[in-house]
């Protein structure tokens, strides 16, 4: 009987003897491996990175938007609908239902904005006093738009961080005078900066009273209400409040809630398939390395003939002799694997410090899954030929010699 410890010392002299072979083959699998790791890590990366920029505002967000939407789809916009558009009124209704944290009403259109001899041309946001509470954001200077009436809202402006210094440079804003279309604005703060988010500068923007912006904009309704609810309350049940209250206005059920949480549930799919989607092109590497081990061990059993039949003549189970080919057929592609590990990390280490924009992350988890796939392909490649030296006869195989 071979002992284990036996059986491990044959297995790695055998891939010993025959380096460059064995080493072709060890090539083949840490490539897939390799590739595997780098194509998910890029993956996950973006996962994440697309996430986060979903997030920064919170995930305690319900927003409402004019029209039901059905499986036929919401209707082409600029035609004509009997959908009953949303009101500064119903914005007002929902703020103060329970567990409401905060409400702002959201109108938008692109506008010339000119002060201080300069003209630029930048996306305008009409939205409520609470606008800051509901998405985190914070004031740099001066103060967001006070609480109005919206019959009486006063004209003031509030100027994204790189809007600020496009108009006014390094020079103090608070006061001044803006053009914003026809109408003009007051000067009362501007916010911190907050960067780009999926390509959409936020600090090249303005923000004014939503009165102001439906007028500005010649509407006769919002193009949204959005609600922060409070933190650890079930979406569903503030859900529910807000489309009781809606229901009660409108008369029927003509507009759509999406959470922040059905949202960013759809996008975490969606981009689950596309890493396991480029993780699968990485896989086809690993298909080829199989391959590799199973025209190895194949050779290998055609040229180890007479020693399978000594080991059999001299009492060798055929499950010992399908051990040992098995044995080195995943010691094979374990080496490979870990091999294939350190190179796939290494150089997604290497694109983060050389691409700091791209975003890559290698989860333990996709360490531990790449070396076990590495594994079992080393022991289903390695079935076929270890079978067949399994059953040679051990007479014909010492008449090899």
């Amino acid at each position: 009987m071979i002992r284990a410890s036996d059986g491990i010392i044959l297995a790695l002299r055998a891939i010993t003897a025959h380096r460059l072979r064995s080493f072709l083959t060890v090539l083949g699998i840490a490539v897939g491996i390799a590739a595997v790791i780098l194509l998910t890590s890029i993956g996950e990366g973006i996962h994440r990175f697309v996430l986060a920029e979903f997030t920064q505002f919170g995930t305690n967000v319900i927003t409402i938007t004019p029209g039901k939407v059905k499986t036929s789809g919401a209707p082409p916009t600029g035609i004509p609908t009997s959908v009953r558009p949303l009101t500064l009124e119903d914005a007002r209704a929902l703020e103060h239902l329970p567990n409401v944290a905060a409400m702002t009403p959201i109108v938008w259109g692109n506008s010339e904005v000119g002060a201080n001899g300069r003209l630029r041309r930048t996306t305008v946001y009409g939205v409520g006093p609470n606008m800051l509470k509901a998405f985190r954001i914070k004031i740099r200077s001066g103060q967001f738009l006070p609480p109005e009436e919206s019959d009486s809202a006063r004209a003031f402006v509030v100027l994204g961080a790189k809007l600020k210094k496009e108009l006014f440079g390094g020079d103090n804003p608070l006061g001044a005078r803006v053009r914003i279309g026809g109408l003009q604005f007051r000067v009362i703060g501007v916010l911190e900066a907050k960067g780009q988010i999926l390509g959409i500068d936020m600090d090249d923007t303005a923000y004014i009273p939503a009165a102001r912006a439906l007028e500005l904009y010649n509407r006769d309704g919002l193009m949204e209400i959005n609600v922060s609810y409070a933190e650890g309350m079930p979406a569903k049940a503030v859900s529910d409040a807000l489309k009781t209250v809606l229901k009660a206005r409108h008369g029927r059920e003509d507009f759509t809630l999406t959470t922040q949480e059905d949202m960013l549930r759809t996008l975490s799919k969606i981009l689950d398939i596309l890493t396991m989607a480029v993780g699968a092109l990485g896989g086809i590497s690993l298909l080829v390395g199989g391959v590799g081990i199973v025209t190895i061990m194949t050779i290998a059993v055609n040229e180890r003939t007479s020693e399978i039949g000594l080991l059999t003549a001299l009492g060798a189970p055929r499950r010992v002799i399908l051990g040992l080919f098995l044995g080195e057929a995943v010691a094979l592609s374990a080496i490979g694997g870990a091999l294939g590990l350190l190179l796939g990390i290494g150089i997604a280490q290497l694109l983060r410090l050389i691409v700091p924009a791209l975003p890559v992350h290698t989860p333990i988890i996709f360490v531990l899954l790449a070396e076990t796939v590495a594994i079992v392909i080393g022991l289903v490649a390695g079935v076929l030929p270890a079978r067949r030296a399994a059953r040679l006869d051990p007479v014909e195989a010492l008449r090899d010699e």
